[in-house]
């Protein structure tokens, strides 16, 4: 799916030559907006998107060089292309010196033009792909990485299948560390929107204020610290799909205009008064149960109905644990550790088996990954003493208790104090009242580990 150019703007205050520059444009297909003087033209700038600026040297009123500076300060990445009357190679210099990046002398062949139009047109297509493509950076594209081989996970990976190719809206339910954004993603991959962005903001991250500005963006001055035009997270989403992740939190105020952006595909930034058309495909997700927010009145119900025109439940881990050794697999292999039963012996995974996993996915990638750390610090140490079930670790029996001991004494201090001086920011004394321990002893012990804290008294001895 391509989305065509944006326009260009043409900046000159002579009317021949803004008509005889719009003929010229319009006759190679290419859009133009045209305006006689700067000041018009910066107004312009800051409401609609071009990809590039022709500008005449001399205007009335700012001149082209003053306008140029402008542009250059407000949109640095805008191409603009200065015309002149007057052609020195004094000016010349000027004009590249203060950020055009080309110069033509009036009179000048069309085809000139045109090259120089051109070139600007492959980089905008260029920068526009480059930009996509950092969007989806690490994005999984694969229905293959919704793992598990139980019924569940079969049905929901068919249903996948069946929502992606078309354009219909998605909630997608499920606990939280169901892996909610791996589904909305799968489901972008799978749509012909594949090859255009994939934006997800979290609704529940933001607030009211920050949110309104991240999801439809802000002209300059809107508000205070709106230092420049900022687009939102639906323009930027233009052409593919934006992923809105706990929808339940956005706020009340917030509603009615995602369901006019929704049913009109437009939006409006914050202090603009003229809507924009945007073109993309919303999904949307929560760990709560919308129809319950709608009759407590938190949710509104129309917008509810527009955003949950397909229902994609995600199961907990709870009720998928025949998949449990498929995915510690997974997640082994993503840390490098080809052997699983080195670390998850079938008595680690029948401990396994009997834990609620409340955190689900998450919980469960976060505890294999801190097996794996602590075994490497410690080959005595199955598991850590957060194992699911009983809460002690499961030790190795096949050495000396002595050793194993002393092995898994050492390992927990390590993790413990780790995990202490981060929550104390590295404060040697605040990470001694949070443990309630004497700040000596806490020192020396971070010393046998090779551990450092500072702080008001953290770095004496």
């Amino acid at each position: 799916m391509s989305t065509p150019l944006p326009s260009v703007l043409v900046v000159d205050d002579e009317k021949n030559m803004r008509r005889s520059l719009q003929t010229v444009l319009g006759d190679e297909g290419y859009a133009a907006r045209a305006v006689e003087s700067a000041e018009e033209g910066l107004e312009l700038l800051g409401h609609e998107e071009f990809f590039m600026v022709i500008t005449d040297a001399r205007l009335g009123g700012m001149s082209g060089y003053d306008f140029l500076t402008q542009v250059r300060q407000q949109w640095p990445e805008l191409p603009v292309l200065m015309l002149t009357a007057y052609a020195t190679p004094k000016l010349a210099v000027e004009a590249i010196k203060a950020g055009a990046m080309d110069y033509l002398a009036k009179p000048f062949a069309p085809e000139e033009l045109l090259h120089a139009v051109a070139r600007c047109a492959e980089r905008h297509r260029l920068l526009r792909e480059n930009a996509a493509l950092r969007l989806r950076a690490g994005e999984v594209f694969s229905l293959d990485q919704i793992v598990g081989e139980s019924p569940k996970m079969r049905e929901l990976r068919k249903l996948i299948q069946t929502v992606a190719p078309t354009d219909t809206r998605a909630l997608i339910l499920g606990e939280s560390g169901t892996g909610k954004e791996l589904v909305a993603r799968a489901l972008h991959a799978g749509s012909p929107r594949a090859q255009r962005p994939f934006v997800a903001i979290n609704c529940a991250a933001l607030t009211e204020t920050l949110l309104e500005s991240e999801l439809f963006g802000h002209e300059k001055g809107a508000f205070t610290g709106a230092v420049s035009l900022k687009k939102g997270k639906l323009e930027m989403a233009e052409g593919g799909t934006v992923f809105l992740d706990e929808v339940a939190e956005l706020p009340v105020e917030l509603q009615p205009k995602l369901l006019r952006a929704i049913e009109a595909r437009e939006v409006r930034r914050v202090g603009e008064t003229r809507p924009r058309k945007v073109n993309v495909r919303v999904l949307s997700a929560s760990n709560r149960q919308l129809e319950r927010e709608v009759n407590r009145g938190r949710f509104r119900e129309d917008l509810y109905f527009r955003l949950a025109v397909m229902t994609v439940r995600v199961p907990p881990l709870r009720e998928r644990l025949d998949d449990l050794l498929i995915l510690v697999r997974v997640f082994l292999q993503a840390l490098g550790v080809p052997d699983e039963e080195r670390l998850f012996t079938a008595a680690v995974l029948a401990e396994m088996g009997r834990h609620d996993w409340p955190g689900n996915v998450r919980e469960l990638r976060n505890y294999v990954e801190r097996s794996v750390v602590l075994q490497k610090a410690s080959p005595a140490l199955r598991s850590t003493s957060l194992a699911p079930g009983s809460g002690l670790p499961l030790i190795d029996i096949g050495i000396p208790f002595r050793v194993a001991k002393d092995e898994a004494v050492d390992a927990f201090e390590r993790a413990y104090l780790s995990t202490l001086l981060e929550a104390a920011g590295n404060n040697m004394s605040k990470a001694a009242r949070l443990a309630g321990m004497d700040r000596m002893y806490l020192h020396r012990l971070a010393q046998k580990h090779g551990l450092r804290g500072g702080g008001a008294a953290g770095a004496s001895s």
